[in-house]
């Protein structure tokens, strides 16, 4: 089978290795999409430890949609033709392996495989395209989740990559009110107001005024602010916290899910005052991956715009590339 073996930075091996061959109580699927993550992108630009846990040498890519080409006698509920999205975190029988599940190969052994874990079926509403997206949108449906949005409420979200938009998207599924994603990206700012979001390019705007001008007043430990109970980073930018804290009304919160090396600095002392929240969220839960199956299935969002560009998987390295322009590129996937 094609597979692809990561070698460190700006190194990726475009090989063959054997296929692999179900057990008694294992499937196989062959990969239809894969979706390249921007840990993806990190590790391939500036090496290991920069993004997930990728082994040199090994397999990796984790977010794909694939169909099932063999199936263990013992396994149930699965046939052969079903199209399903691997679960990265329990897919290949080990947590660790979440950002190495095999996305970048053109089949992938599940073992131990049951559906509604390993493995959930993909709804024939959702295209296999779409259905690429499912493993970076249950990060951000994570994420907003974690804000705990109510009925009515308004957020910010800095940055409008896939995470950020689908954070955005998974907001408005929750129950919020008006939702405006931040970046410096005009490219995908457009692309994010096509989706019905309110807009800020806050490397030319100021953040604040936009803010008020589209949501109504409220108060901070500072003064007038505008009304907004949610933040979600998913940009990882610095400054970004500190907007929060500076603007942040009384009782609002921030999420936290962009990943960025090194530590950030939070002042605690404006925390205490402000009443504010800031909270963590990474990966994702069975809750998500539910949720985003009937986002997609809503069809309230046409998700498969955010799609860019597809690739053959013999242009991996260059699809890995692409991914990383900001100003060109949102969603890059793999087609094999």
């Amino acid at each position: 089978m094609r597979a692809a073996l990561y070698n460190g930075q700006k190194s990726i091996e475009m090989t063959e290795l054997p296929t692999p061959k179900a057990g008694e109580n294992d499937i196989v699927v062959k990969n239809i999409y894969a979706s390249i993550c921007g840990t993806d992108v990190a590790v391939y630009e500036h090496g290991p430890g920069t993004g997930h846990r990728i082994t040199v040498g090994s397999e990796f890519g984790h977010e794909m949609v694939s169909e099932v080409v063999q199936v263990g006698k013992n396994v149930k509920d699965i046939k052969l033709g079903d199209r399903v999205y691997p679960y990265p975190r329990l897919a290949k029988g080990d947590s660790k392996r979440a950002g190495t599940t095999g996305g970048f190969s053109e089949y992938v052994l599940i073992p131990n495989a049951e559906l509604g874990k390993g493995v959930y079926a993909v709804p024939d509403e959702i295209s296999s395209k779409e259905a690429s997206l499912i493993e970076p949108f249950t990060v951000g449906c994570r994420a907003a989740r974690r804000s705990f949005p109510g009925k009515g409420e308004n957020a910010i979200v800095f940055g409008a990559g896939t995470i950020g938009i689908a954070a955005a998207i998974a907001l408005k599924f929750f129950g919020c009110d008006k939702v405006m994603i931040c970046d410096v990206s005009d490219f995908r700012l457009n692309k994010a107001k096509e989706l019905g979001f309110e807009i800020c390019n806050n490397g030319k705007e100021d953040i604040k005024a936009k803010a008020q001008k589209i949501f109504d007043g409220a108060v901070s430990a500072l003064g007038e602010t505008c009304d907004v109970d949610i933040y979600i980073d998913a940009a990882g930018a610095d400054g970004i916290i500190e907007n929060y804290q500076s603007m942040g009304k009384i009782n609002s919160r921030m999420v936290v899910v962009a990943v960025k090396v090194g530590l950030r600095s939070i002042d605690v002392l404006a925390m205490t005052y402000g009443q504010h929240a800031i909270i963590g969220s990474g990966g994702y839960f069975p809750e998500d991956v539910r949720d985003v199956i009937a986002i997609m299935q809503s069809k309230k969002w046409d998700i498969e715009s955010i799609i860019t560009d597809v690739y053959p998987w013999e242009q991996l390295p260059q699809a890995i590339e692409k991914a990383s322009k900001v100003n060109e590129a949102l969603n890059v996937i793999i087609k094999y």
